[in-house]
């Protein structure tokens, strides 16, 4: 059986949060068996037993039963991951949903979402909730993903009302206090689901965004390659300006991009063939290109899901067939 791992990030982002509460940082290391150096790289897996590790130190060394509440209250998503910048790239929160779901195991891997996606969308009795489906026998996980969406929401959305009540497994603790501080709602303990009644709304609340491009364009070459395609007069060049922003996304069907340009498939197939390529080598081409701009200041995880592949191991096969080199030799 595969071990379930946590992001290099992740860990370290729950390692310094407990520190700042006055856990000592080495004596934490040590009750996990991790060293600095096994998630110096981001895009280290730690397993997720050390995870769970760390958060039972970081409990008793901090003496904060809520730790898993408030290490989602006062750390940023897009800051100590990269599928926080992929949310915020999406439209509406909806989007962002859909997006979180698709690259939740980048962040941490649980058991018992294999069939479907971790964060179900449940409507009952005409209200909707918001269910966590993971099985993990580790109530913080469960706590710490519930608490990030109410947290994130009320940064970045102070006067959306987004949770109206809160359904948890886990019998009533000693602190059930601060879980209706940090969730924001009405807690109910020793519930059937681990779940969230979310403002129907919220589905469609447009996500504010700085920049069109969002996580996309770190580096002035992106942005100067996109300012050239977005000019360019060639088929291939109206079809790349438009596939760059959505490369992240994975969904990138020859359908979409055809009705975006007001062609049908078969005409933009014809056009491109006249220019002597099809719609999967521009695509390959463009996440080739891509990838080699981004790899020059971003991780290979980062880059791997900022051109559309869901699991670094796939992006490395593709780079190997680019290049003839691995992506982490072009990083070293």
């Amino acid at each position: 059986m595969v071990q379930a791992t946590v992001s290099g990030g992740f860990f370290k982002g729950l390692l310094e949060f407990a520190a700042s509460l006055g856990a000592d940082r080495a004596a934490l290391l040590e009750r996990t068996g991790v060293t600095e150096t096994d998630f110096a790289d981001q895009d280290a897996r730690i397993p997720l037993q050390r995870y769970k590790a760390l958060y039972r130190a970081g409990q008793e060394m901090t003496g904060e039963p809520a730790l898993a509440l408030k290490f989602p209250e006062a750390t940023r998503f897009e800051q100590i991951s990269i599928v926080g910048l992929i949310c915020q790239a999406a439209d509406t929160m909806g989007g962002a949903l859909k997006q979180l779901n698709r690259f939740s195991r980048l962040v941490v891997e649980v058991d018992g979402v294999s069939d479907g996606p971790r964060f179900q969308l449940t409507p009952r009795n005409g209200e909707l909730w918001l269910e966590d489906r993971c099985a993990e026998d580790f109530p913080e996980l469960i706590e710490a993903a519930l608490a990030r969406f109410t947290c994130e929401m009320t940064r970045h959305y102070p006067d959306f009302t987004f949770a109206l009540a809160v359904h948890l497994t886990r019998p009533r603790p000693a602190h059930a206090a601060e879980y209706e501080r940090v969730l924001r709602a009405p807690v109910t303990f020793g519930a059937a689901w681990n779940a969230l009644r979310i403002e129907p709304s919220w589905l469609n609340l447009a996500i504010q965004r700085p920049n069109r491009y969002a996580f996309g364009m770190f580096n002035g070459h992106a942005d100067a390659l996109l300012a050239s395609l977005e000019q360019s007069k060639t088929t291939r060049g109206r079809v790349e300006a438009l596939l760059i922003p959505l490369l992240h996304t994975g969904e990138l069907a020859m359908d979409a991009v055809a009705t975006a340009l007001g062609l049908s498939r078969q005409t933009l197939y014809r056009r491109l063939k006249a220019e002597g390529v099809g719609f999967d080598q521009v695509l390959d081409d463009l996440r080739r290109r891509m990838a080699e701009t981004y790899l020059e200041k971003l991780s290979v995880n980062e880059t791997a899901y900022l051109v559309g592949f869901s699991e670094t191991s796939a992006f490395s096969r593709a780079f190997k067939r680019w290049t003839g080199a691995s992506p982490r030799g072009r990083k070293a």
